[in-house]
């Protein structure tokens, strides 16, 4: 009596093809290119120079020659919205970049160490948490002045906290794991572990949270330029342009409209890139297809 074969277990499809496969990588991926690529021909061309005052062309309509109307200085409201994404990206970028690069060696570092020194990372946290990210940055431009340098500054001190908790409980989750006793056992120390073993299992989870708060990031730009607390005129911001909207949302709607689909749409691509991510990356939430 013949028994059958074991079935061998299907075969783990490549990284390139689940992220093809998932429809809110690709439609957020798509999106945020999109949005990058405008600020990076911003550097080189806009339609029109956003210094250049036209009141003649006063609250224009969409048209030919201003696709998304004009302002009520006449400036051309599309290369405002190019010029805005790359203030909105960089500070963003940066923030983050700032968050990611002092928060994930603390929290790794905590986890390693353990003790009074996790306990102390930990309840400095919690101070942070206990204020809104968005009056923590207010308070900080407050004291210091306005301008983008001081909000990538406020944004980049909140993200600190945020990737620390996050590094820390993923690095607490392989101090554990039967590779990491292995490591230990042949006489690697707690540095080297975290360089060579723990780092590179919690990137991909780090790689996320980056997504996640660069499209926090852009909110908190965008609600301190409104309160005027961000990149200062002439330097065109999203936020800015919603503040000086709202006075004429009744004659010139658009005014408003432009710049808040800007955001709603680049927060809503980087949200769906970050979820994408999440079910490519992480084989616990990878969707059987």
């Amino acid at each position: 009596m013949s028994l059958d074969p074991v079935a061998a277990p299907p075969r783990e499809r490549p990284l390139l093809s689940r992220a093809l496969a998932n429809r809110s990588f690709v439609l957020g991926l798509a999106v945020t290119v999109t949005v990058t690529l405008v600020a990076l021909i911003s550097f080189f061309w806009t339609p029109y120079d956003v210094t250049d005052l036209q009141v003649s062309n006063r609250l224009q309509g969409l048209s030919l020659a201003h696709p998304f109307g004009t302002d009520h200085m006449g400036r051309d409201i599309l290369s405002m919205i190019m010029i805005g994404a790359r203030n909105s990206i960089a500070v963003a970028m940066v923030a983050v970049g700032i968050g990611m690069g002092v928060g994930v060696p603390l929290g790794a570092w905590a986890a390693a160490k353990g003790g009074f020194a996790d306990e102390a990372l930990m309840r400095a946290n919690d101070v942070v948490f206990a204020f809104p990210s968005l009056l923590s940055a207010v308070m900080i431009t407050a004291v210091f002045g306005p301008g983008a340098v001081n909000a990538i500054i406020a944004i980049g001190i909140f993200n600190v906290p945020v990737f620390a908790r996050v590094a820390r409980g993923a690095a607490l989750a392989l101090w554990p794991r039967e590779f990491i006793l292995a490591a230990r056992a042949a006489g690697k120390g707690k540095v080297l572990i975290t360089v060579e073993h723990i780092l590179p299992n919690i990137a991909s989870l780090l790689l996320v949270q980056g997504t996640i708060q660069f499209a926090l990031g852009i909110l908190a730009e965008a609600g301190l330029s409104y309160l005027g607390l961000g990149a200062q005129p002439p330097m065109p911001s999203w936020g800015r342009m919603l503040f000086d909207a709202q006075t004429r949302l009744a004659v010139a709607p658009h005014l408003a409209l432009i710049p808040g689909l800007a955001i709603v749409v680049t927060v809503l691509g980087l949200n769906l890139l970050g979820d994408g991510l999440r079910d490519v990356l992480d084989p616990r939430l990878r969707r059987v297809r």
